[in-house]
């Protein structure tokens, strides 16, 4: 019979992301995103009921009584962590175990926008990481919740189903806190988290309404809260949250989430185009003023429109737009953004407008030399290349005229200072002649009036 270990030794070895195990199959391995079945015999039933038996708990066999799934956590010493749902289909188990790296990933690692780093200085607020299964959420949050624990001295509290990074402190002191074992619910961990004193709280998955609810009273009372969604697109985050509410609690909560949303980060992992791995795109909406406004007036549908227009200012950025830069940037190939995007003619468009040639709508993408749209669009290209040139030749011809006028002035400037000192030096020998001349005129005076005292006395000593 297989070991389990074994099996999950040889996950690690070929750097699988998933094992699949399931009844008269081979173990199954996915490899950059594509499922592959392993070299191993296919399992009997009883052979998998065994196999897993081994990793359940008391609490775990009897959630998976109750509920037909368990998550449970699980660890290869010296290998690395994991993560399994164990479920039951038609009658068997079945399960499903993801990897986690040892080595808890940074954000710098994954590669993603420097602005999320930003988002893990903030003091309170909600912020959201969405995106399908096996996208990298988990690794998102657990990379933030990592540079917090590097930078800030704060007490970071995590509730997670089951724990998967296992944190040491470093500034901050964590607390790591698993459903089932710890805490019964996450609405219970985060209504207990009130009383525990924490700056920064990171709930693995916002699963029900009371656990939204509480998540969302906590980021109004001066925490920040980070946590998952399964959804595609920040209009279509804020959609899940409203619908999990009955109608007669929407508006307050729609106020309430355009008060405390931070930001949602949507993910979306795409084969790269040099290699075999994977990498992100990533859809970022921040809450605006504008964002705010139109999640408190309930215009969604107005989002998507609003982030692609604050690029510059608020780092926000489509996926779309995120997948244009990866393919610009030589990351993945058109074909795979074309497969990926959520609005295949916005992104053809885009595309064509700054340098990639692509097929008909519904085609493929690639050359045809008898299609004159695309001598069109060299020409057009061409055209606002010659613009942008004769706009700068004319700015440098301005700022050059600009320049020889300054020298002139300059030029006469320093004639007219020549001039000013050269009157300066007249003024100054002028100014010595005069003061020669008072001299002897003082000089003469003065003789003159001793003269004149002398003639004075001599003529009053006569009359005596």
């Amino acid at each position: 019979m297989i070991q389990l270990d074994d099996l999950l030794r040889e996950m690690v070895s070929q750097n699988a992301s998933d094992l699949h195990i399931k009844p008269m199959r081979p173990p199954l391995f996915r490899l950059d995103g594509v499922l592959r079945p392993s070299k191993h015999n296919p399992m009997r039933p009883e052979e998998i009921k065994q196999t897993l038996d081994g990793i359940l708990q008391a609490r775990h066999r009897r959630e998976l009584e109750e509920r037909q799934a368990v998550d449970v956590g699980y660890s290869v010493k010296g290998v690395s962590r994991f993560r399994a749902n164990i479920f039951i289909q038609r009658g068997t188990y079945g399960a499903v175990f993801r990897r986690i790296p040892i080595e808890i990933p940074s954000l710098l690692d994954w590669g993603l926008p420097s602005v999320i780093e930003e988002f893990t200085t903030l003091h309170q607020g909600l912020i959201l990481v969405t995106g399908p299964t096996g996208s990298g959420k988990s690794s998102t949050l657990s990379a933030m919740i990592r540079l917090i624990n590097e930078t800030r001295p704060v007490h970071i509290l995590t509730i997670e189903d089951p724990i998967e990074f296992l944190f040491r402190d470093q500034m901050s002191a964590i607390t790591q806190r698993e459903i089932g074992m710890d805490t019964p619910t996450f609405q219970q961990a985060l209504r207990n988290a009130m009383r525990q004193d924490p700056d920064v709280i990171m709930v693995g998955e916002m699963r029900d309404t009371p656990t939204m609810e509480t998540a969302i009273t906590a980021s109004e009372t001066g925490h920040l809260v980070l946590s998952t969604l399964h959804t595609n697109s920040a209009s279509q985050s804020i959609d899940r949250i409203m619908d999990a509410f009955p109608s007669s609690q929407q508006k307050q909560v729609r106020l309430q989430l355009s008060q405390v949303l931070q930001a949602i980060m949507t993910l979306k992992l795409l084969p790269k185009k040099s290699d075999n791995g994977r990498i992100a795109a990533v859809e970022i909406c921040r809450n605006s003023p504008v964002i705010s406004k139109m999640i408190a007036e309930n215009r969604i549908s107005e989002i998507d429109e609003e982030m692609a227009k604050s690029v510059n200012y608020y780092k926000m950025q489509t996926m779309n737009q995120s997948m244009i830069a990866l393919v610009i940037n030589s990351q993945i190939s058109v074909e795979t953004a074309m497969a990926a995007s959520p609005n295949r003619e916005e992104l053809d468009l885009a595309l064509r407008k700054i340098f990639y040639s692509a097929g008909a709508e519904g085609g493929n993408m690639g050359e045809s030399y008898s299609d004159f749209s695309k001598i069109e669009e060299l020409m057009e290209s061409a055209r606002l290349y010659t613009e942008l040139q004769d706009k700068y030749k004319f700015e440098v011809d301005s700022r050059e005229t600009r320049i020889r006028e300054l020298e002139a002035e300059v030029g006469n400037s320093e004639n007219r200072l020549q001039q000013a000192f050269q009157q300066l030096d007249r003024l100054l020998k002028e100014k010595e002649q005069l003061a020669a001349e008072k001299e002897k005129t003082r000089e003469f005076y003065e003789k003159k009036m001793a003269n004149l005292r002398k003639q004075f006395q001599e003529r009053l000593n006569q009359k005596r």
